[in-house]
């Protein structure tokens, strides 16, 4: 049997977490109690956590997004490691990180300070989690990959999908490069399981990282033998039909593959980088594309002046912000609501995000001399009613796409700004008439995307600091009644990340005013704008994160850190 202190035992049974019965059943066999333990669903994996880091004074920890430094990890002998049960973490100066499966065990403390000549700063984790981490660590990743493997089982629902012939089964012959074959089917699929945006696998010195962009948020799935890279950069080529011979060059493709009855878009980035090349897969699944405006969870005052623009015979609608903000997600709600049999719509696009049926899409290539200006061009030749332009990245397209604005067709486009206001200012200083700019603009969106608080762990904040909230954003009318604040569980649940599951976005929207158009041939710094739109009733994007701070659905941290002060 595993060798558990004897106060590990009586903690457990005193604080009522397992019974004196369970405890003598785990400790029957040979293997270790606390993993029976957890196994059967007779102990929670939170409440040790927290009860036995209490009891010792010190941190617990999820190993599961801790990062190694692998050097330290190579200056303790794996053989007393894997006895003993911990793993070195980091070391910052003569200050020695470890995680310890038993936090009583001082002998352990006594022998790792005289035999590295370090202080010992202990953290807490059930030993299943530190031997996992520590095999992760000694076998260079493999048995991460493994376990990965195991976890998604085969990937007999994935095919590959080309443009010009019919699914084909993703799995390849077997050979030299099968390991990476099934690794990258691997990866894609837990990708699509755990709802992520994008997939990054990037070369470190002595493994490959892979992770997730999951609600916005970069988290590291695994760790896989650098021996793996070529292989795998490989194989991801193929998908897109990139040329694997080609090692110092960037290279962009997409290719796409049917899940579960649905197909799925992926876009292709390889980069060379120090230590290989690195590839970033974007991850366009139209199945979680909400096509209707009303159910994107818009205040009812942006939604208004969404609907007024996009009910418009002619006028531009603008929608901002930084790339992965949900601005072409938006806009396809936005075209999906007008395009009727009676209506032709036109988009222009790189690339073609979504496919939708019942609109005319145009891929920019520029290699073909296909480039948004140009496109635009000819599709003003095609007699739409309503022109998307995926992006206004230069003056040449945004002359057209303002012009087409005066001349009786909707012109709907994002751009790359901060604010609303901003956006004005914007095109002004790429060189557009000012008269024109206030002419044609019907209404600016910003756009974020905030994490939503898991609402089975989310936490209530007793007593929020009222003085605090109020100089974040929040107005003194919010607390004339009681309000309740919440915030995330930092150890989450199983539904969740980290106390957030999933997105919801936070909409600002300048409509121009007679008041506004005025302002803006007069020459108007971005902050008078603003000052005057926030007086015409404009929710800024502060203050309708703060919004969905009072009904619960995300926390203050959160609007902070997608939204600046007002």
């Amino acid at each position: 049997m595993v060798a558990i202190s004897s106060k590990v035992r009586g903690l457990l049974v005193d604080e009522g977490l397992v019974s004196a019965d369970a405890w003598a059943s785990a400790t029957a066999g040979d293997g270790d109690p606390i993993e029976g333990l957890l196994a059967a669903g007779e102990l929670s994996e939170p409440a040790l956590m927290e009860m036995l880091g209490r009891a010792a004074g010190i941190a617990p920890v999820d190993l599961r997004r801790v990062e190694f430094d692998p050097s330290v990890i190579e200056s303790v002998a794996p053989e007393l490691c894997k006895e003993r049960a911990f793993i070195p973490i980091a070391r910052n100066g003569n200050v020695l990180t470890i995680a310890v499966s038993d936090p009583f065990d001082v002998l352990l403390f006594d022998d790792l300070k005289r035999m590295t000549q370090c202080h010992i700063r202990p953290v807490f984790s059930h030993r299943p989690m530190v031997m996992a981490a520590l095999n992760a660590q000694l076998s260079g990743g493999q048995s991460q990959v493994d376990d990965l493997m195991d976890e998604v089982g085969n990937t007999e629902d994935l095919e590959v999908k080309s443009d010009e012939t019919d699914a084909e089964d993703i799995e390849v012959q077997d050979g030299e490069d099968a390991p990476a074959v099934k690794l990258a089917n691997a990866i894609v699929l837990q990708a699509l399981k755990d709802k992520a945006s994008d997939i990054h696998v990037e070369p470190g010195e002595k493994n490959v990282r892979i992770r997730f962009r999951v609600d916005g948020r970069m988290r590291e799935i695994m760790r896989a033998p650098k021996a793996l890279l070529p292989a795998l950069s490989s194989r991801l080529k193929i998908l897109a039909h990139l040329d694997i011979a080609e090692r110092n060059a960037p290279q962009d493709g997409k290719f796409r593959i049917k899940y579960q009855g649905r197909t799925v878009d992926f876009r292709l980035s390889i980069l060379p980088v120090v230590g290989g090349e690195k590839s970033v897969i974007r991850i366009l699944d139209g199945g979680n594309l909400a096509l209707s405006i009303d159910s994107m969870g818009f205040e009812q005052k942006s939604l208004d002046d969404l609907q007024v623009a996009i009910d418009s015979p002619y006028g531009m609608l603008l929608v901002t912000g930084p790339t992965g903000s949900g601005k072409s997600t938006t806009l396809y709600s936005c075209v999906s609501a007008v395009a009727t049999p009676e209506v032709n719509v036109t988009t222009v696009e790189d690339p073609v995000e979504y496919r939708m049926d019942g609109i005319n899409q145009v891929p920019v290539n520029p290699k073909r001399g296909t480039t948004f200006a140009g496109a635009l061009r000819s599709i003003l030749r095609q007699d739409p009613d309503i022109v998307l332009v995926g992006e206004i990245r230069d003056q040449e397209t945004a002359n057209i796409a303002i012009k087409a604005a005066l001349t009786g067709h909707l012109v709907l486009s994002t751009l790359h700004t901060n604010d609303a206001a901003a956006t004005i200012t914007r095109l002004i200083d790429m060189g557009i008439d000012p008269f024109m700019v206030s002419s044609s603009i019907l209404c600016i969106c910003a756009q974020r995307l905030g994490r939503r608080l898991c609402k089975n762990c989310r936490v209530k904040v007793e007593d929020p600091p009222v003085e605090e909230l109020l100089k974040v954003g929040f107005l003194p009318e919010d607390f004339n009644e009681p309000v309740e604040i919440y915030e995330p569980d930092p150890n989450g649940c199983a539904r969740c990340t980290a106390g957030y599951k999933g997105r919801f976005p936070i909409l600002e929207t300048l409509s121009m005013s007679a008041r506004l158009r005025r302002m803006v041939v007069e020459g108007k710094s971005k902050d008078e704008l603003k000052l005057q739109a926030i007086e015409e009733g404009m929710l800024t994007l502060r203050r309708v994160g703060t919004l969905n701070v009072l009904r619960g659905i995300t926390s203050v941290p959160e609007v902070l850190r997608i939204t600046l002060d007002d």
